[in-house]
């Protein structure tokens, strides 16, 4: 199948993100919210990201408005009928994620992939609640969607060759650097970076150095472009936790467990730049 209609579920970062990387690259989008409110948010949110891209000269007027005309909203999950790829993208939890797989498999048509953008939980279990286990794995992008270049292309047991070669292709298409991986706790990237995150809050806990000392050093010292606690309120505490805590669940490395400072943090409400309180405060 040619893919050449991408549906897109979630109305968050990740969400928008992953529909102007498409659309930017000549596919036809669909972008379904459980709200009209959320959905027109998001377009509008897709419209101001362009416009900075405008404004630097990286894109012009008119295609800024050829991308916005690929976007479509919905709120349906019918909508998404006739896309040949659909890529979920909802909250990091299979007790959601594997009742929309079956709901899903009943709407869209037949022959078309069901994908999820998980960073870490298992995709053979979204796939098992299809009819269609041959046609479904995981695209994960990573945040933000249109700057990153990797996407983790993720093979459970149970998805055809033909499958993963399409969705590999389109993300090839799309201007990334796709790898396949086995479908397993944390793929590539979150299984080893989750350790050093977690290890970089266990070291502030016990008073080794302070957060800007800790993120300094690892700028200053490995050459990241952010210290952990940047990174961590980016990607945001609860996702942190959630990943750390599904790791540990698979592996029973004690390098997973979350250091309580995370789980405390979470309880308290301060998940990073979204709240605008995590190891920072974003609203100075």
């Amino acid at each position: 199948m040619s893919i050449t209609r991408v549906g897109i579920i979630g109305s968050g970062i990740m969400g928008s993100g992953i529909a102007e990387v498409a659309a930017a690259n000549g596919y036809e989008v669909v972008l379904r919210s459980r709200s009209q409110a959320t959905a027109d948010a998001m377009k509008g949110g897709l419209e101001k990201s362009l416009a900075r891209q405008v404004e630097k000269g990286r894109r012009t007027e008119e295609e800024k408005a050829e991308i916005l005309g690929r976007v479509t909203t919905a709120t349906e999950l019918s909508a998404l009928a006739d896309c040949d790829l659909v890529i979920e993208s909802v909250v990091e939890d299979l007790d959601v994620k594997v009742p929309l797989f079956t709901e899903l498999d009943a709407i869209v048509k037949e022959g078309a992939i069901i994908a999820t953008n998980t960073s870490t939980l298992p995709v053979v279990e979204m796939a098992v609640a299809t009819k269609r286990p041959d046609r479904v794995c995981g695209v994960h992008f990573f945040n933000p969607a249109p700057a990153m270049a990797l996407v983790e292309i993720v093979r459970p047991i149970t998805a055809s060759d033909e499958t993963i070669d399409e969705v590999t292709a389109f993300a090839a298409s799309c201007g990334k650097d796709p790898v396949e991986v086995k479908d397993q706790a944390g793929f590539i990237v979150n299984a080893l970076l989750f350790p050093y995150l977690n290890n970089a809050i266990r070291l502030l806990e016990s008073g080794v150095a302070s957060r800007d000392g800790i993120d300094t050093a690892m700028k200053g010292g490995c050459g990241f472009p952010m210290g952990p606690f940047a990174l961590l309120d980016l990607v945001g505490l609860d996702t942190s936790l959630a990943i750390l805590d599904a790791l540990h669940t698979e592996f029973k490395d004690p390098n997973y467990a979350a250091v309580p400072l995370l789980r405390r943090m979470v309880a308290a409400g301060r998940l990073g730049r979204k709240t605008k309180h995590g190891f920072y405060d974003y609203n100075k």
